[in-house]
């Protein structure tokens, strides 16, 4: 696992001990930020379930301002700080060690996101809870972007009825990726 492009390009990345993550591979990170690279400069980015923080690295590699990295386990967090000193993108960044729900309402009296990474573990449903509190939070602004990682089989409809709508669709062997807008 590495950083694909930008300032910290060809950087390797620790991962987290255990199976608890599954660090997104090089050639899906590479295809979402072709993606999502027009976003990217100067966006204030928020990682959500973020592992071993490679995806918000990622986006700091490639022009984002600031990254908050929010993950409840404990040894993630540590290997987010580590890569984070390794890449030296540490003064960019915040990490905050709690769950996801909890990560939202702490960033409401920041700065609004223009971004927002979700990568929650498949099938638990945390994710809809979360979108739900994203919605109503001042931690996003009406354009702020966000993606969800998911199966592949993956019923977006309680996400749609808490007030999202998909403007983008990018399908993977074993999973997606889904670009909403608040509606």
């Amino acid at each position: 696992m590495r950083v694909i492009a930008g300032k910290c390009r060809s950087l390797p990345l620790q991962k987290p001990p255990g199976k608890d993550t599954r660090p997104t591979t090089d050639r899906i990170k590479e295809t979402l930020f072709n993606i999502l690279q027009p976003e990217i400069p100067g966006c204030r980015f928020l990682d959500l379930f973020a592992g071993s923080g490679g995806i918000g690295i990622e986006a700091l590699s490639r022009g984002a301002e600031y990254c908050c990295f929010v993950d409840n386990s404990r040894s993630a967090a540590a290997v987010i700080r580590k890569n984070l000193a390794f890449t030296r993108l540490a003064d960019q960044a915040d990490v905050l060690q709690m769950d996801a729900l909890s990560a939202v309402s702490v960033c409401a009296g920041k700065k609004p996101f223009d971004l927002v990474f979700l990568d929650p573990p498949y099938g638990c449903g945390l994710e809809f809870a979360v979108m739900q509190s994203l919605a109503a939070s001042a931690c996003v602004h009406p354009d702020t972007l966000f993606v969800l990682e998911t199966a592949l089989q993956y019923d977006c409809g309680p996400v749609l009825q808490a007030g999202y709508r998909i403007v983008r669709e990018k399908r993977y062997k074993t999973n997606q990726h889904l670009f909403l807008k608040r509606s």
